[in-house]
Protein backbone atom coordinates (compact mmCIF):
# COMPACT_ATOMS: atom_id res chain seq x y z
CA UNK A 1 0.00 0.00 0.00
CA UNK A 2 1.14 3.24 -0.64
CA UNK A 3 0.53 6.70 1.13
CA UNK A 4 -2.00 9.44 -0.81
CA UNK A 5 -0.16 11.41 -2.75
CA UNK A 6 3.06 9.74 -3.01
CA UNK A 7 4.19 7.76 -5.78
CA UNK A 8 5.00 4.32 -5.61
CA UNK A 9 8.25 2.89 -5.86
CA UNK A 10 7.63 1.51 -9.29
CA UNK A 11 6.83 4.95 -10.67
CA UNK A 12 9.52 6.21 -9.27
CA UNK A 13 12.23 3.96 -10.58
CA UNK A 14 10.30 4.16 -14.10
CA UNK A 15 10.80 7.68 -13.98
CA UNK A 16 14.27 7.73 -13.18
CA UNK A 17 14.57 4.81 -15.63
CA UNK A 18 13.31 7.21 -18.22
CA UNK A 19 15.28 10.50 -17.08
CA UNK A 20 18.51 8.68 -17.40
CA UNK A 21 17.56 6.98 -20.79
CA UNK A 22 16.49 10.12 -22.67
CA UNK A 23 19.65 12.26 -22.84
CA UNK A 24 21.40 9.47 -24.63
CA UNK A 25 18.50 8.68 -26.93
CA UNK A 26 18.29 12.72 -28.08
CA UNK A 27 22.18 13.26 -28.14
CA UNK A 28 23.22 13.98 -31.69
CA UNK A 29 25.36 12.18 -33.76
CA UNK A 30 28.90 13.28 -34.56
CA UNK A 31 29.27 14.59 -38.28
CA UNK A 32 31.38 13.26 -40.48
CA UNK A 33 33.99 14.98 -42.11
CA UNK A 34 34.20 14.91 -46.37
CA UNK A 35 37.23 13.69 -47.42
CA UNK A 36 37.82 17.15 -49.99
CA UNK A 37 37.43 19.89 -46.96
CA UNK A 38 40.72 19.86 -46.19
CA UNK A 39 42.93 19.67 -48.89
CA UNK A 40 40.04 22.59 -50.29
CA UNK A 41 41.24 24.87 -47.38
CA UNK A 42 44.85 24.73 -48.46
CA UNK A 43 44.27 25.86 -51.95
CA UNK A 44 42.40 28.94 -50.41
CA UNK A 45 45.34 29.62 -48.00
CA UNK A 46 47.60 29.36 -50.88
CA UNK A 47 45.61 31.90 -53.44
CA UNK A 48 45.19 34.34 -51.32
CA UNK A 49 49.14 34.00 -50.26
CA UNK A 50 49.71 34.61 -53.43
CA UNK A 51 46.92 37.38 -54.52
CA UNK A 52 48.51 39.11 -51.30
CA UNK A 53 51.64 38.94 -52.73
CA UNK A 54 50.75 40.05 -56.00
CA UNK A 55 48.97 42.77 -54.04
CA UNK A 56 52.33 44.41 -52.73
CA UNK A 57 54.33 43.64 -55.40
CA UNK A 58 52.26 45.59 -57.39
CA UNK A 59 52.60 48.36 -54.76
CA UNK A 60 56.20 48.47 -54.69
CA UNK A 61 56.48 48.94 -58.33
CA UNK A 62 54.29 51.74 -58.30
CA UNK A 63 56.02 53.03 -55.48
CA UNK A 64 59.38 52.52 -57.55
CA UNK A 65 57.89 53.90 -60.82
CA UNK A 66 56.39 57.22 -58.69
CA UNK A 67 59.89 57.86 -57.68
CA UNK A 68 61.61 57.13 -61.09
CA UNK A 69 63.99 54.54 -58.94
CA UNK A 70 65.75 51.28 -60.24
CA UNK A 71 64.54 49.67 -62.73
CA UNK A 72 62.21 52.96 -63.28
CA UNK A 73 64.63 55.34 -64.27
CA UNK A 74 64.13 58.04 -66.30
CA UNK A 75 66.40 60.75 -67.82
CA UNK A 76 64.02 62.97 -67.36
CA UNK A 77 64.48 65.20 -64.26
CA UNK A 78 61.18 67.30 -63.11
CA UNK A 79 60.85 69.90 -60.41
CA UNK A 80 58.00 71.71 -59.15
CA UNK A 81 59.78 74.47 -57.46
CA UNK A 82 59.79 76.64 -60.56
CA UNK A 83 58.61 80.19 -61.27
CA UNK A 84 58.99 82.56 -64.41
CA UNK A 85 61.02 85.69 -64.29
CA UNK A 86 61.55 88.70 -66.66
CA UNK A 87 63.03 92.11 -65.94
CA UNK A 88 60.75 93.97 -63.61
CA UNK A 89 61.65 97.22 -63.13
CA UNK A 90 61.07 99.55 -60.59
CA UNK A 91 60.46 103.21 -61.99
CA UNK A 92 61.83 105.96 -59.53
CA UNK A 93 62.24 109.84 -59.42
CA UNK A 94 65.60 111.19 -59.16
CA UNK A 95 64.14 114.53 -57.78
CA UNK A 96 61.52 115.21 -55.51
CA UNK A 97 58.56 117.55 -56.48
CA UNK A 98 54.81 117.41 -57.51
CA UNK A 99 53.44 115.07 -59.96
CA UNK A 100 52.51 117.62 -62.82
CA UNK A 101 51.07 115.02 -65.19
CA UNK A 102 50.92 111.35 -65.47
CA UNK A 103 50.09 110.44 -69.18
CA UNK A 104 49.73 106.76 -68.41
CA UNK A 105 47.55 104.08 -67.00
CA UNK A 106 47.53 100.59 -65.19
CA UNK A 107 48.56 98.17 -67.42
CA UNK A 108 49.51 99.93 -70.36
CA UNK A 109 51.68 99.08 -72.86
CA UNK A 110 54.91 101.85 -73.67
CA UNK A 111 57.66 102.34 -76.12
CA UNK A 112 60.87 103.58 -75.07
CA UNK A 113 60.81 106.69 -74.53
CA UNK A 114 57.34 107.54 -73.99
CA UNK A 115 56.48 110.14 -70.67
CA UNK A 116 55.06 108.29 -67.91
CA UNK A 117 55.20 111.12 -64.92
CA UNK A 118 56.35 114.74 -65.40
CA UNK A 119 57.17 116.54 -62.11
CA UNK A 120 56.63 120.36 -61.69
CA UNK A 121 60.22 122.21 -63.43
CA UNK A 122 59.99 125.34 -62.43
CA UNK A 123 62.01 124.96 -59.88
CA UNK A 124 64.64 123.50 -61.88
CA UNK A 125 64.24 125.89 -64.98
CA UNK A 126 65.57 128.64 -62.15
CA UNK A 127 68.31 126.43 -61.25
CA UNK A 128 69.32 126.79 -65.33
CA UNK A 129 68.33 130.13 -65.92
CA UNK A 130 70.96 131.04 -62.63
CA UNK A 131 73.41 128.49 -64.09
CA UNK A 132 73.42 130.76 -67.13
CA UNK A 133 73.95 134.06 -65.43
CA UNK A 134 76.61 132.68 -63.33
CA UNK A 135 78.31 130.74 -66.52
CA UNK A 136 78.18 134.33 -68.06
CA UNK A 137 79.90 136.54 -64.89
CA UNK A 138 82.55 133.75 -65.05
CA UNK A 139 83.25 134.31 -68.87
CA UNK A 140 83.58 138.29 -68.47
CA UNK A 141 85.46 138.26 -65.79
CA UNK A 142 88.09 135.70 -68.30
CA UNK A 143 87.69 138.32 -70.21
CA UNK A 144 88.73 141.24 -68.10
CA UNK A 145 91.86 139.20 -66.98
CA UNK A 146 92.98 139.13 -70.59
CA UNK A 147 92.76 142.54 -70.47
CA UNK A 148 94.79 143.22 -67.66
CA UNK A 149 97.62 140.79 -69.04
CA UNK A 150 97.84 143.06 -71.87
CA UNK A 151 98.09 145.79 -69.87
CA UNK A 152 100.48 144.54 -67.45
CA UNK A 153 102.11 143.55 -70.53
CA UNK A 154 102.75 146.98 -71.61
CA UNK A 155 103.42 148.25 -68.49
CA UNK A 156 106.50 145.86 -68.30
CA UNK A 157 107.45 147.69 -71.94
CA UNK A 158 107.04 150.83 -70.14
CA UNK A 159 109.09 149.63 -67.05
CA UNK A 160 111.70 148.43 -69.32
CA UNK A 161 111.78 151.69 -71.13
CA UNK A 162 112.38 154.03 -67.97
CA UNK A 163 115.14 151.12 -66.78
CA UNK A 164 116.78 152.34 -70.14
CA UNK A 165 116.43 155.79 -69.10
CA UNK A 166 117.51 155.56 -65.93
CA UNK A 167 120.96 153.55 -66.87
CA UNK A 168 121.62 156.19 -69.32
CA UNK A 169 121.48 159.21 -66.41
CA UNK A 170 123.23 156.66 -64.37
CA UNK A 171 126.35 156.27 -67.14
CA UNK A 172 126.13 160.39 -67.91
CA UNK A 173 126.35 160.64 -63.93
CA UNK A 174 129.56 158.43 -63.87
CA UNK A 175 131.00 159.96 -66.54
CA UNK A 176 130.94 163.18 -64.73
CA UNK A 177 131.82 162.10 -61.54
CA UNK A 178 135.40 160.54 -63.65
CA UNK A 179 135.98 164.05 -65.16
CA UNK A 180 135.43 165.71 -61.59
CA UNK A 181 137.57 163.95 -60.17
CA UNK A 182 140.57 164.73 -62.76
CA UNK A 183 139.89 168.13 -63.05
CA UNK A 184 139.67 168.51 -59.72
CA UNK A 185 143.41 168.11 -59.08
CA UNK A 186 144.96 170.85 -61.35
CA UNK A 187 141.62 173.18 -59.88
CA UNK A 188 139.85 173.16 -62.65
CA UNK A 189 137.20 171.87 -60.89
CA UNK A 190 135.64 173.02 -57.00
CA UNK A 191 135.43 170.71 -54.27
CA UNK A 192 131.86 171.72 -54.37
CA UNK A 193 131.17 170.95 -57.74
CA UNK A 194 132.68 167.69 -57.44
CA UNK A 195 130.48 166.90 -54.47
CA UNK A 196 127.21 167.54 -56.78
CA UNK A 197 128.95 165.14 -59.52
CA UNK A 198 129.29 162.61 -56.81
CA UNK A 199 125.59 163.20 -55.62
CA UNK A 200 124.32 163.21 -59.33
CA UNK A 201 126.07 160.13 -59.60
CA UNK A 202 124.38 158.37 -56.58
CA UNK A 203 120.64 159.54 -57.69
CA UNK A 204 121.54 158.21 -60.97
CA UNK A 205 122.01 154.83 -59.35
CA UNK A 206 119.23 154.91 -56.93
CA UNK A 207 117.12 156.28 -60.15
CA UNK A 208 118.41 153.10 -61.78
CA UNK A 209 117.84 150.69 -58.93
CA UNK A 210 114.52 151.77 -58.60
CA UNK A 211 113.34 151.52 -61.88
CA UNK A 212 114.49 147.89 -61.96
CA UNK A 213 112.35 147.44 -59.27
CA UNK A 214 109.62 148.93 -60.79
CA UNK A 215 110.08 146.69 -63.65
CA UNK A 216 110.73 143.73 -61.65
CA UNK A 217 106.61 144.11 -60.10
CA UNK A 218 105.62 144.76 -63.12
CA UNK A 219 106.67 141.22 -64.25
CA UNK A 220 104.88 139.78 -61.18
CA UNK A 221 101.66 141.46 -61.66
CA UNK A 222 101.90 139.42 -65.38
CA UNK A 223 102.31 136.48 -63.56
CA UNK A 224 99.88 137.30 -61.03
CA UNK A 225 97.45 137.85 -64.17
CA UNK A 226 98.63 134.36 -65.72
CA UNK A 227 98.12 132.42 -62.28
CA UNK A 228 94.99 134.01 -61.55
CA UNK A 229 93.86 133.56 -65.38
CA UNK A 230 93.61 129.68 -64.69
CA UNK A 231 91.59 129.71 -61.56
CA UNK A 232 89.41 131.78 -63.68
CA UNK A 233 89.03 129.15 -66.29
CA UNK A 234 88.66 126.56 -63.51
CA UNK A 235 85.72 129.07 -62.74
CA UNK A 236 84.35 128.86 -66.10
CA UNK A 237 83.92 125.25 -66.39
CA UNK A 238 82.91 124.74 -63.00
CA UNK A 239 80.03 127.00 -64.07
CA UNK A 240 79.38 124.96 -67.25
CA UNK A 241 79.02 121.61 -65.26
CA UNK A 242 76.56 123.61 -62.98
CA UNK A 243 74.76 124.14 -66.12
CA UNK A 244 74.70 120.80 -67.40
CA UNK A 245 73.97 119.24 -63.98
CA UNK A 246 70.54 122.12 -64.18
CA UNK A 247 69.85 120.44 -67.71
CA UNK A 248 70.14 117.32 -65.87
CA UNK A 249 67.71 117.75 -63.48
CA UNK A 250 65.47 119.68 -65.63
CA UNK A 251 65.24 116.32 -67.87
CA UNK A 252 64.84 114.20 -64.68
CA UNK A 253 61.79 116.03 -63.94
CA UNK A 254 60.67 113.76 -67.31
CA UNK A 255 60.13 110.18 -66.40
CA UNK A 256 60.07 108.24 -69.23
CA UNK A 257 60.40 104.84 -70.15
CA UNK A 258 63.53 102.85 -70.94
CA UNK A 259 62.34 100.34 -72.77
CA UNK A 260 59.16 98.81 -74.58
CA UNK A 261 57.07 96.63 -72.44
CA UNK A 262 54.22 96.51 -69.63
CA UNK A 263 53.43 98.82 -67.26
CA UNK A 264 52.01 97.62 -63.66
CA UNK A 265 49.57 99.08 -61.18
CA UNK A 266 50.30 103.27 -61.45
CA UNK A 267 51.11 104.23 -57.41
CA UNK A 268 50.93 108.20 -58.78
CA UNK A 269 48.58 110.28 -59.17
CA UNK A 270 48.50 114.36 -60.29
CA UNK A 271 49.14 116.66 -57.71
CA UNK A 272 50.83 113.91 -55.22
CA UNK A 273 54.03 115.38 -54.14
CA UNK A 274 56.89 112.25 -54.63
CA UNK A 275 60.03 111.81 -53.06
CA UNK A 276 63.84 110.75 -54.74
CA UNK A 277 63.72 107.32 -54.69
CA UNK A 278 59.74 106.55 -54.37
CA UNK A 279 58.42 103.51 -56.21
CA UNK A 280 55.81 105.13 -58.77
CA UNK A 281 55.34 102.18 -60.60
CA UNK A 282 56.74 99.26 -62.42
CA UNK A 283 57.80 98.28 -66.26
CA UNK A 284 57.81 94.71 -67.11
CA UNK A 285 59.46 94.12 -70.47
CA UNK A 286 59.20 91.01 -73.00
CA UNK A 287 62.11 88.85 -72.22
CA UNK A 288 60.99 85.98 -69.91
CA UNK A 289 62.94 82.77 -68.31
CA UNK A 290 62.11 80.26 -66.34
CA UNK A 291 64.27 79.59 -62.81
CA UNK A 292 63.93 76.37 -61.76
CA UNK A 293 65.57 75.20 -58.35
CA UNK A 294 66.51 71.62 -59.08
CA UNK A 295 67.58 69.23 -56.46
CA UNK A 296 71.42 68.52 -56.20
CA UNK A 297 70.84 65.03 -56.58
CA UNK A 298 68.93 65.81 -59.74
CA UNK A 299 72.43 67.66 -61.29
CA UNK A 300 74.63 64.96 -61.84
CA UNK A 301 73.75 64.93 -65.60
CA UNK A 302 72.28 68.71 -66.34
CA UNK A 303 74.01 70.73 -68.78
CA UNK A 304 74.06 73.43 -70.71
CA UNK A 305 71.96 73.43 -74.22
CA UNK A 306 69.54 70.04 -72.85
CA UNK A 307 66.01 70.70 -74.00
CA UNK A 308 63.12 71.32 -71.21
CA UNK A 309 59.34 71.07 -71.29
CA UNK A 310 57.32 72.56 -69.19
CA UNK A 311 53.54 73.07 -68.35
CA UNK A 312 52.02 76.35 -67.07
CA UNK A 313 49.69 75.87 -64.31
CA UNK A 314 47.94 79.65 -65.05
CA UNK A 315 47.36 78.15 -68.80
CA UNK A 316 45.80 75.00 -67.68
CA UNK A 317 49.11 73.62 -68.32
CA UNK A 318 49.67 74.05 -71.31
CA UNK A 319 52.98 72.73 -72.04
CA UNK A 320 55.94 74.86 -73.86
CA UNK A 321 59.60 74.47 -74.88
CA UNK A 322 62.76 75.90 -74.00
CA UNK A 323 66.53 75.18 -73.37
CA UNK A 324 69.28 75.11 -70.17
CA UNK A 325 70.75 78.11 -70.30
CA UNK A 326 72.89 78.69 -67.61
CA UNK A 327 73.15 77.01 -64.29
CA UNK A 328 73.68 78.90 -60.86
CA UNK A 329 77.65 79.00 -59.36
CA UNK A 330 76.45 77.94 -55.41
CA UNK A 331 73.05 76.31 -53.85
CA UNK A 332 70.70 78.42 -53.39
CA UNK A 333 71.52 78.79 -49.40
CA UNK A 334 74.96 80.37 -50.06
CA UNK A 335 72.73 83.52 -51.54
CA UNK A 336 70.82 84.03 -47.99
CA UNK A 337 70.79 86.67 -45.55
CA UNK A 338 71.60 84.27 -42.76
CA UNK A 339 73.76 81.29 -44.37
CA UNK A 340 73.36 77.97 -41.90
CA UNK A 341 75.78 77.40 -39.80
CA UNK A 342 75.91 73.10 -39.84
CA UNK A 343 78.73 73.19 -37.82
CA UNK A 344 76.77 73.95 -34.47
CA UNK A 345 73.88 71.94 -33.03
CA UNK A 346 72.54 68.66 -34.51
CA UNK A 347 72.93 67.93 -38.39
CA UNK A 348 69.80 67.27 -40.61
CA UNK A 349 70.75 66.42 -44.07
CA UNK A 350 68.40 68.08 -46.43
CA UNK A 351 68.93 68.50 -50.02
CA UNK A 352 69.80 71.53 -51.24
CA UNK A 353 68.64 73.41 -54.63
CA UNK A 354 70.39 74.34 -57.40
CA UNK A 355 68.93 77.54 -59.62
CA UNK A 356 68.89 76.87 -63.33
CA UNK A 357 67.75 79.34 -65.51
CA UNK A 358 65.90 78.10 -68.37
CA UNK A 359 65.06 80.20 -71.81
CA UNK A 360 61.83 79.80 -73.22
CA UNK A 361 61.66 79.70 -76.88
CA UNK A 362 60.38 82.48 -79.15
CA UNK A 363 58.51 80.40 -82.16
CA UNK A 364 55.69 79.55 -79.45
CA UNK A 365 52.09 81.32 -80.36
CA UNK A 366 51.36 81.43 -76.14
CA UNK A 367 55.07 83.15 -75.15
CA UNK A 368 53.45 86.43 -74.89
CA UNK A 369 50.67 85.08 -72.18
CA UNK A 370 53.56 83.83 -69.69
CA UNK A 371 53.87 86.61 -66.64
CA UNK A 372 56.59 86.95 -64.67
CA UNK A 373 55.62 84.92 -61.23
CA UNK A 374 53.42 82.05 -62.57
CA UNK A 375 54.60 78.78 -61.41
CA UNK A 376 55.71 76.27 -63.49
CA UNK A 377 56.32 72.37 -63.67
CA UNK A 378 60.38 71.92 -65.27
CA UNK A 379 60.96 68.72 -67.04
CA UNK A 380 64.61 68.45 -68.11
CA UNK A 381 65.71 66.28 -70.98
CA UNK A 382 69.50 64.94 -69.58
CA UNK A 383 69.47 62.60 -73.00
CA UNK A 384 69.78 65.11 -75.09
CA UNK A 385 72.35 67.68 -75.64
CA UNK A 386 71.77 71.09 -77.89
CA UNK A 387 73.47 74.53 -78.55
CA UNK A 388 73.77 76.75 -75.73
CA UNK A 389 70.51 79.63 -76.06
CA UNK A 390 71.82 83.32 -76.62
CA UNK A 391 70.86 85.85 -73.98
CA UNK A 392 67.24 87.42 -74.72
CA UNK A 393 68.63 90.61 -74.19
CA UNK A 394 72.00 91.26 -75.81
CA UNK A 395 72.18 87.95 -77.78
CA UNK A 396 75.62 86.78 -75.71
CA UNK A 397 76.01 82.99 -74.96
CA UNK A 398 77.28 82.97 -71.00
CA UNK A 399 80.11 80.60 -70.18
CA UNK A 400 80.98 77.57 -72.14
CA UNK A 401 79.82 73.85 -71.33
CA UNK A 402 82.07 73.21 -68.81
CA UNK A 403 81.41 75.62 -66.77
CA UNK A 404 77.71 74.33 -66.70
CA UNK A 405 78.67 71.04 -66.00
Amino acid sequence: MTEPGKPSDSASSNTSTSNTSTPQATAPAPAVMPATTQPRSARIRLVSSILFGGIALAGVLIVLYAWQLPPFSSPIESTENAQIRGQTTIISPQLSGYVFEVPVQDFQRVKEGDLLVRLDDRIYQQHLDQGLAQLGIQKAALENNLQQRRSAEATILQRQATVASAQAQSQKAAADLRRSSALVTDGSVSKSELDVTRAADAEAKAALAEAKATLEIARQDLQTVIVNRGSLEASVKNAEAAIELARIDLSNTRIIAPRDGQLGQIGTRLGAYVNSGAQLMALVPRPRWIIANMKETQMANVHLGQPVSFTVDALENLKMRGRVQRISPAAGSEFSLLPADNATGNFVKIAQRIPVRITVDDDQGDVDRLRPGMSVVVSIDTSQDGPVPPDPVDGSVDGSADQGR
